[in-house]
């Protein structure tokens, strides 16, 4: 088999390729026992008609079809192989020659991967930034560990407040008319939350059970539905119930009751430790961020627009799986909000290509310096997961074996984080300037 790669284009080219008549021939044989299990001719049985016979009475151009789809797949991987281009798309197809006793011809347009002009990406400036844990940090917390305890009561006699959940009913309209998404029964609301549009919730606090109100609040310019931006809505509420948090007593029983510790003093002190150690963690990761778009900024790539497509679906199908773990189908959604499928596309479309812009520059950062995953890197790696996991190692390691492509992914992982390292250990960390 020869194969010869030309490029037309940034990110595209032809790949011709010519397959020896020799190999024609045998994928013409495999068609062949493939056709012949569906032929029927009186005489033979099914299956059985001789070659000379199928020929001489169907042509052996009937066999042609089926001998391309079987040779074409195997003969353009090959192909890849042997040109050493990485295609990101399926190919355009365009056969050359398929005759018998001849070699059989085809060219392939291909999108291939981009390449990729590195800037300078060694001694990178970025501005440090703070992540200090403050007093304020730590109450914070306390708050939040409180609220996630709390008994919940039901307000018989009262008002609503902040922090409150409410169950109400309201009817909205726009212009005076109805508008979809509008209206809900039994809808359950924490007051301070943000869920609804901005002033909603403000303007249910005072209310009491059984009590009806109309409020208005104003859609905002940027709101995800485009026929409500900006305009007004007046909303009919009633108030069925008023459900309020009691927070514990944060005391040496409590912290007893919920951790290890004996003392509210030791409690809080572990809770400090635990935020600095978030903070340090969001520390790194800013600098890692800051590094690697700073150097994917100074790279020149022309992306093909399929890479782009394909993040974008990746994005898509993500998202859609957060919203059925909260049992809302895609579609429902698209519905609700008034969204197409292309809108919902073109939200995603700057992280997307930002994404791939990254992963081509880092990969492209990697190659330049030769950067490797060793066995004792994934050996390393394999018993941080056993430790977290609270598995034995060779545990992980045996399921990685099982899933070949799990093991593929963990070793590319490795090798960009290794490659970040890099840019991170090479770069110009300056103090941040004072606002």
């Amino acid at each position: 088999m020869a194969a010869k790669w030309e490029k037309t284009g940034a990110n595209v080219g032809v790949l011709e390729v010519e397959v020896d008549s020799e190999r024609f021939a045998q994928a013409l044989d495999e068609a062949f026992k493939r056709v012949v299990k569906r032929v029927v001719i009186p005489g033979f049985r099914k299956g059985k008609v001789p070659r000379k016979l199928f020929e001489k009475r169907f042509g052996v151009e009937s066999l042609y079809e089926d001998a391309v789809n079987i040779l074409l797949p195997q003969a353009y991987q090959e192909a890849v192989m042997e040109t050493g281009i990485e295609p990101v798309d399926q190919p355009a197809v365009d056969v050359v020659q398929v005759e018998s006793g001849k070699p059989f011809i085809f060219k392939a347009t291909v999108t291939v991967k981009p390449e990729v002009q590195l800037g300078e990406y060694k001694g990178v400036e970025v501005e440090d930034k703070v992540f200090e844990v403050t007093d304020q940090d730590v109450e914070q917390e306390i708050q939040n560990v409180l609220r996630s305890h709390a008994q919940i009561e039901t307000v018989e006699d009262g008002a609503v407040e902040k922090g409150d959940v409410v169950t109400i009913d309201f009817e909205g309209t726009v212009d005076g008319e109805p508008f979809e998404g509008g209206e809900a029964e039994g809808f359950r609301l924490e007051i301070g939350s943000g869920a609804l549009v901005a002033g909603f919730e403000d303007q249910l606090i005072g209310m009491k059970p059984g009590e009806e109100r109309d409020i208005e609040v104003t859609f905002p310019e940027d709101y995800h539905v485009k026929s409500l931006r900006g305009k007004v809505a007046r909303f009919h509420v009633k108030l069925h119930e008023i459900r309020r948090p009691v927070l514990r007593e944060l005391n040496d029983e409590f912290v007893q009751e919920i951790s290890e510790f004996q003392t509210v003093d030791e409690y809080v002190a572990d809770l400090r430790k635990k935020l600095e150690e978030r903070a340090k963690l969001e520390h790194e990761r800013y600098i890692e961020n800051e590094v690697v778009r700073k150097a994917a900024e100074r790279a020149t790539i022309e992306i093909p627009p399929v890479m782009i497509e394909r993040e974008i679906d990746h994005q898509v199908g993500h998202f859609a799986q957060q919203l059925q773990m909260q049992q809302i189908p895609l579609d429902a959604y698209l519905e609700f909000t008034g969204l197409t499928m292309e809108e919902l596309r073109d939200q995603y479309r700057e992280l997307a290509e930002q994404n791939v812009r990254t992963s081509l520059v880092l990969e492209a950062i990697a190659d330049a310096e030769k950067v490797e995953v060793t066995e004792e890197d994934v050996e390393q790696e394999i018993a941080r997961m056993a430790e977290q996991t609270g598995l034995e190692a060779d545990r992980v390691r045996q399921l990685l074996s099982f899933r070949d492509p799990e093991l593929a992914s963990l070793r590319a992982d490795l090798k960009t984080r290794k490659t970040v390292r890099l840019l991170v250990d090479h770069a110009k960390i300056v103090p941040p300037t004072d606002n």
